[in-house]
């Protein structure tokens, strides 16, 4: 994913399909600097991480 298009979808108020090893997840915030994503898993939304953007899917 590119870093404009998860800054939109981490600021939409809409819940988008992302997806990281194909399982549902949030985007909290982008790191533009990083190419990273803090995001978390729908199903266990205590589970905080840390991704690389190229790792995450929009279906």
């Amino acid at each position: 994913m590119n870093i404009q298009r998860a800054q939109e979808i981490a600021s939409s108020p809409e819940m988008k399909h992302v997806y990281y090893n194909d399982v549902a997840v949030y985007i909290q915030a982008v790191d533009p600097e990083n190419s990273t994503a803090r995001i978390y898993d729908l199903r266990d939304t205590e589970n905080e991480m840390t991704v690389n953007l190229g790792n995450l899917i929009e279906k």
